[in-house]
């Protein structure tokens, strides 16, 4: 792109890439500052300490960041609203040997977060549990009257409700009717009126815990250690009944967290460092079970637990049995755990064809409503005939190609069932909030980047509008942002293994930890082609004379596809991604292609 006389704002006088974005430094100038003071303080080189700096972490910091430990970050968990009574209740219900039964949600999550439960349950010698996870297509989210009904009739005299609950007032009505007692382990968007039960969630507006950011899985890890406090208090630890070790449900609580979008900072990269560990240990045999079917190589990443285990373990929930994916997590049994993990491997296969076929059309419709509409704040799009298992996937494909929060719905039986994903700096699920609590919508919640809904045939029109007005404001201030900031800039040498060394240590990245983005200056296109249908594979020639090959993921007949395939020969500037990746028993960078500009 052509400089302008505020060219020096930007780096390589790039105001305007081929996707529209501007490339800034990430960090200023007194960012600059403290990444010199770090590399002097603490030895670490230049990319690290600018990786760190720009993550504002100081001198003082910089250690406990490289190396943190839960000892150091992790919280006394009675400081959640309501926490106490929920460990009181659990414990007694363990003392006494009552029927507990767990409710979990559908997805990553969920299956996580009621695995955790129920494993622990049987670890300390509490009667067999009873587990639930709803049908997708037929309950919908959350607890319902008939599964309770059935739990009750199974002799349950305890309800645990993980990933779901918060806004179950009518279900919990039934519950309370019916004898039993409930608790809620939950993080989404909570109302002021909570329902009849033992609520623990962060999310709630009365909780001060500071802990908002944790998934359910999270919670209900900090329920385990005050539960055992509880247990220890009535000497309930025998020599033939040991107290569990919770450091190894560091794995679950590992995936849920990556694969919900959780923030990766202060706890929560914590327990996915630490949780990565405990899954490259493979002690638990239903993940290592789907490591070998999935065949994954190399150091686990947590790269691997969002786009490999658990697009699997959500399979069962999005299009077959919603409860293999938890059944697996517990499994003890390793023909049953290869049974189950073969199956969920042939179903994420078939999820893949409904995707792709659902996402084309949703793309369509999409693209039609944007030409309607000079600016939209939002895109919704809906069809009678998708699967109800995909729409957050279409949601979420949609988002990332038009860079807008987005929904996709399904018409399921009498009301339209949608999936909402979001984009940085818009709370999607307090929009949904405010559209439940307008009476817009027959349920709904969700978090910042995510939401479930159910509306009404009648209510559909004006729900598509509270959402577009709602959300503008927000959309418009995150547009005028369209910037990219990089983390520096490499030349076609740099991108080698001390790159992924310093990128490691400053890992893991996801939400709210940013993956870097370095930019490489001048690079000639020396060679391109489509693998695997939808992938652009790019082989860059720098002036240092070095090749790099890349790829830019689900590009083909995008702008950013269809430039490279177009630029045989051509010079850009490139904006990239450098990651590990584990070929053929080796360890080698993988670029990542996510923005260009013309050197001119």
């Amino acid at each position: 792109m052509s400089a302008s006389k505020t060219a020096g704002d930007y780096l390589l006088g790039v105001e305007r890439s081929i996707l529209g974005s501007a490339w800034r430094k990430r960090l200023d100038v007194a960012g600059e500052g403290s990444a010199l003071a770090l590399s002097q303080a603490h030895g670490v080189n230049d990319v690290l300490a600018r990786l760190l700096a720009a993550r504002g972490v100081g001198i003082a910091d910089a250690l406990s960041y490289l190396n943190p430990t839960l000892r150091e970050l992790m919280p006394d968990p009675l400081v959640v609203q309501d926490m106490a009574a929920a460990a009181n209740r659990l414990g007694a219900a363990i003392i006494s040997a009552e029927k507990i039964a767990v409710f979990g949600d559908y997805d990553v999550d969920g299956a996580c977060s009621a695995a955790l439960m129920i494993t622990y349950l049987r670890a300390v010698g509490a009667p067999e549990p009873l587990l639930h996870i709803p049908d997708r297509i037929f309950e919908g989210y959350g607890p319902n009257r008939e599964a309770i009904e059935q739990l009750a009739h199974k002799g349950a005299t305890l309800l645990v409700t993980v990933d779901c609950g918060t806004v179950s007032h009518e279900a919990f009505k039934v519950a309370k009717d019916l004898g039993l007692d409930v608790i809620v382990f939950d993080h989404h968007q909570a109302s002021d009126v909570l329902p009849d039960a033992i609520v623990v969630n962060p999310n709630r507006q009365d909780d001060i815990s500071g802990l908002g950011a944790l998934c359910a899985a999270g919670v209900v890890f900090l329920a385990l250690i005050a539960i055992s406090r509880v247990l220890r208090a009535h000497s309930w630890w025998q020599d033939d009944r040991p107290a569990p070790d919770l450091l190894e449900a560091l794995d679950l609580v590992a995936l849920a967290t990556v694969a919900d979008v959780a923030p990766l900072t202060g706890l929560n990269r914590a327990f996915v460092l630490q949780g990565l560990k405990v899954i490259g240990a493979r002690q638990r045999l239903g993940l290592a079970t789907l490591m070998d079917v999935s065949k994954l190589e190399g150091p686990v990443q947590s790269s691997h637990l969002g786009f490999a285990l658990g697009p699997r373990i959500n399979a069962g929930g999005r299009i077959g049995d919603a409860s293999l994916g938890c059944r697996l997590l517990m499994q003890t049994i390793p023909q049953e755990a290869e049974k189950i993990a073969l199956e969920l491997e042939r179903l994420n296969g078939e999820r893949r064809i409904i995707e792709q076929q659902s996402v084309e059309e949703a793309i369509v419709l999409a693209e039609e409503a944007l030409r309607r509409s000079n600016k939209l704040s939002c895109l919704i799009v809906q069809n009678e005939n998708w699967h109800p298992g995909v729409v957050g996937l279409i949601a979420s494909r949609l988002k990332e190609r038009f860079k807008i929060p987005s929904f996709a719905f399904v018409f399921n039986r009498n009301s339209w069932t949608g999936s909402g994903r979001s984009i940085t700096g818009v709370d999607l699920g307090k929009a949904v909030k405010k559209a439940l609590d307008a009476g817009l919508a027959l349920k709904g919640g969700g978090h910042a980047m995510a939401a479930g809904i159910t509306i009404a045939p009648d209510q559909f029109n004006d729900f598509c509008h509270f959402m577009t007005q709602s959300l503008a404001d927000h959309v418009d201030l995150v547009s005028e942002q369209n910037v990219l900031f990089a983390d520096g800039l490499l030349s076609g040498r740099g991108v080698n293994k001390e790159l992924l060394a310093s990128l490691a240590l400053a890992g893991p990245f996801g939400q709210s930890n940013p993956e870097p983005v370095f930019i490489l200056p001048s690079q000639k296109i020396a060679d391109i082609g489509i693998v695997g249908g939808s992938h652009v594979r790019v082989r860059l020639r720098s002036q240092d004379n070095a090749t790099i090959d890349a790829i830019a993921f689900r590009s083909v007949d995008t702008l950013l596809g269809e430039t490279l395939l177009r630029g045989q020969g051509k010079i850009f500037h490139i904006a990239a991604r450098v990651s590990q990746n584990y070929f053929r028993g080796s360890i080698r960078p993988q670029t990542t292609i996510i923005d260009l500009a013309s050197d001119t």
